[in-house]
C-alpha cells in the first residue's frame, strides 16, 4: 500500500503540471514522430525487439526497470509515469507487484491505449504461489493466495505473449503489420524449438527433481516439463534467512534424493546453498544458478543478452541439475 501512496503522490504532481494532449497515431505519423513501446520488464522489451526489428526507425522500445531493480521492489518515477501516460502500447505483467500499475491508468488523462496485461493473457493458465513441504512461509505477505507473477519463464506463455504483442503492434500501426508479421513468425518457430529441447533434456535426464537453496520463481517451467522440485522460498518471498527447520529439511532432501547439485538464482549470494551443502553428507556438490531475467541491466542488453540466450543458458544449468 505504501508503494501505491508514493505512485498516487508522484502522479498526481506530474499531473498538475503537464496537460498537453497526447497525439494519435495518425498526428504522430504527420509530426514523424516514432511509434512508442513502453514494457515494465526485460522478457516484454526483448518480445517487442524482435518483432520491431528493422523498423527502429519507426518504434522506439523503452525498458522501465533497466538498472537491475527487482520487479518485487520497483517503485515508478514521475518520469516512468510520463513515459507511460504518452506510450502508444504500454506491456506489464499484471501480479501484484505491478498494483501501481491500475492507479496510473486510471488517473492519467487520455486514459484510451493500447495495453498488455500478460497476466490477464495468460489468465487460464496462471498458478497460485505455493507453500510445498520444507518451505519457508513469508510472513510479509497478506493472508490468501496470491498468483506467481513468473510468467515469463515459461517458454509456452512467451510464445502466446509474442503473439499478443505482434497482434496489438499490427492494430496499431497497420504499415509496419508484414514486417511485424514476419519477425513474429520466425521468432515463434525459435522459440518452440526451444521448448522442443527443453522437452528432450527432461525426457532424457537421470533425474525430475530441482532443488532450491533460495527464492523460486520457476514454478511455470517445472510445470511445462512436469518436474518436482523443493525450495527454501516461494519466488516473490521477502523473507531473507531461511529457518532451522528448513535448512535441514532442504540437507536431509539432499541426501535422501542424492542429488549432485543445488540451485539458486542469479541474485543470490550463495550464502543459503553453502550452508545447506556444508551441513550435507557430501558438501563437495555443485552450486549452479539459473537466471530469472529479474536483474538485466542495460549494460547486459548492449552486450547482447537476450531473452532466447537467458532461457537457452538456463537449459544448460537444467540439464546439470537434472543429471
Amino acid at each position: 500500500m505504501k508503494k501505491v501512496m508514493i505512485v498516487i503522490a508522484c502522479l498526481m504532481a506530474f499531473l498538475s503540471g503537464c496537460s498537453s494532449k497526447k497525439e494519435t497515431p495518425a498526428e504522430k505519423e504527420t509530426s514523424s514522430e516514432k511509434l512508442s513501446v513502453v514494457a515494465t520488464i526485460f522478457p516484454e522489451y526483448d518480445w517487442v525487439r524482435e518483432i520491431v526489428s528493422g523498423r527502429e526507425d519507426d518504434v522506439e522500445v523503452t525498458l522501465l526497470l533497466n538498472n537491475g531493480t527487482d520487479l518485487h521492489s520497483y517503485q515508478p518515477s514521475a518520469e516512468d509515469i510520463m513515459k507511460i501516460r504518452e506510450c502508444d502500447l504500454f506491456i506489464y505483467v499484471g501480479g501484484e507487484s505491478d498494483e501501481w500499475v491500475e492507479d496510473v491508468l486510471e488517473r492519467a488523462p487520455n486514459g484510451e491505449r493500447n495495453v498488455i496485461n500478460l497476466m490477464e493473457v495468460l489468465k487460464d493458465s496462471i498458478y497460485e504461489e505455493e507453500v510445498i513441504e520444507g518451505m519457508q512461509e513469508d510472513h510479509d505477505h497478506e493472508e490468501g493466495s496470491e498468483y506467481d507473477e513468473h510468467v515469463w519463464l515459461s517458454l509456452r506463455n512467451a510464445i502466446r505473449c509474442v503473439t499478443e504483442i505482434e497482434s496489438a503492434l499490427v492494430t496499431i500501426d497497420p504499415e509496419g503489420a508484414d514486417t511485424y508479421h514476419a519477425n513474429a513468425s520466425a521468432y515463434l518457430a525459435e522459440l518452440m524449438a526451444l521448448d522442443e529441447q527443453y522437452k528432450k533434456a527432461v525426457r532424457e535426464a537421470s533425474r525430475d527433481v530441482l532443488l532450491f537453496g533460495d527464492r523460486f520463481p520457476f514454478r511455470y517451467l517445472t510445470e511445462d516439463y512436469d518436474l518436482d522440485y523443493y525450495a527454501a522460498f516461494v519466488g516473490c518471498s521477502a523473507e531473507s534467512e531461511a529457518s532451522f527447520e528448513t535448512v535441514m529439511f532442504l540437507v536431509n532432501k539432499m541426501d535422501e534424493l542424492n542429488l549432485s547439485s543445488i540451485c539458486q538464482i542469479e541474485s543470490s549470494d550463495g550464502a543459503l546453498c553453502t550452508t545447506i551443502l556444508n551441513n550435507s553428507k557430501n558438501p563437495n556438490r555443485t552450486i549452479l544458478t539459473f537466471d530469472s531475467m529479474q536483474s538485466v541491466t542495460s549494460k547486459d542488453i548492449q552486450e547482447g543478452v537476450t531473452y532466447k540466450s537467458i532461457m537457452e543458458k538456463n537449459l544448460e544449468v537444467l540439464k546439470q541439475a537434472l543429471n
